[in-house]
């Protein structure tokens, strides 16, 4: 960021100028983003879809990606600038490990994106936000955190789970309904895949486990031994007990009333 700011700063995603139009520009936007921690780390979905107006753009779109070795990153709002917001990000982090032959905290991570979102607030302005949810396992103190972020670049640090994108209203209560401390790895990917499925269920910018096209949303967790994505079998299993059981109670597992 700092290099391109001196040599080339019209390059930079924030320095670009769009021409004047009228009413909202159109391009694809990504939509939900869940994330939860559990006994160990922390894990981070998104659904698959990708809409522009009132039109599917894409079925298949990926917005959830590795930042580093412990720490992801997942992708809401205009879909072109989010992916080239992120591959910077994943740059300056592997440039700043080589340079200080040390990899950054998890908090210096966080900061740094809160800083390219902030440089992309005039394009924010005109419409092609981006919102990023960022996850990590801290190694300091040895637990997963999330981060959540604002179209200014201010960020919060979210205690449990926490959703962005336009699903993130229906996404965030089911996780209130269904969240627990401690749970297991598997029981935390069930948990977002169960509020990615509520906010399917109520936004229409967010898609499901696609049964029929085998396309199901992407799950990664980050622990102390790193990132990692679940594989296509571990999902579409994961998928289809969410799917049977929606079958029985269309509107999801109940939480007790105490």
């Amino acid at each position: 960021m700092d290099f391109l700011s001196d040599h080339a700063p019209e390059q930079l995603p924030g320095s670009r100028p769009l021409p004047p139009v009228e009413g909202a520009v159109q391009a694809p936007h990504g939509t939900t983003i869940v994330a939860a921690t559990f006994a160990g780390g922390v894990v981070l979905a998104g659904d698959r879809r990708a809409t522009m107006g009132n039109v599917i753009a894409q079925r298949d779109i990926e917005k959830v990606f590795p930042a580093d070795e412990h720490s992801a990153v997942g992708i809401a709002g205009t879909a072109g600038l989010a992916v080239e917001m992120v591959k910077l990000f994943q740059l300056e982090l592997e440039h700043f490990e080589k340079v200080e032959g040390s990899t950054l905290s998890l908090e210096g991570k966080a900061n740094r994106l809160s800083t390219m979102i902030r440089g992309n607030l005039g394009m924010a302005m005109q419409g092609l936000a981006v919102v990023p949810l960022f996850a990590g396992f801290d190694l300091d103190r040895g637990a997963g955190r999330i981060f959540s972020y604002d179209v200014t670049g201010g960020r919060s640090e979210e205690l449990g789970f926490a959703g962005v994108g336009s699903g993130s209203v229906f996404a965030r209560g089911s996780l209130k309904k269904l969240y627990r401390d401690e749970m297991t790895q598997e029981q935390a990917a069930t948990v977002v895949l169960q509020a990615l499925y509520d906010a399917a269920d109520d936004d229409s910018a967010t898609g499901g486990p696609d049964m029929t096209r085998r396309i199901y949303p992407v799950v990664v967790t980050i622990t102390e031994d790193g990132y990692r994505r679940l594989g296509e079998e571990e999902v579409s299993g994961l998928a289809q007990t969410v799917h049977d059981g929606r079958l029985r109670l269309p509107n999801g597992p109940q939480a007790p009333v105490s």
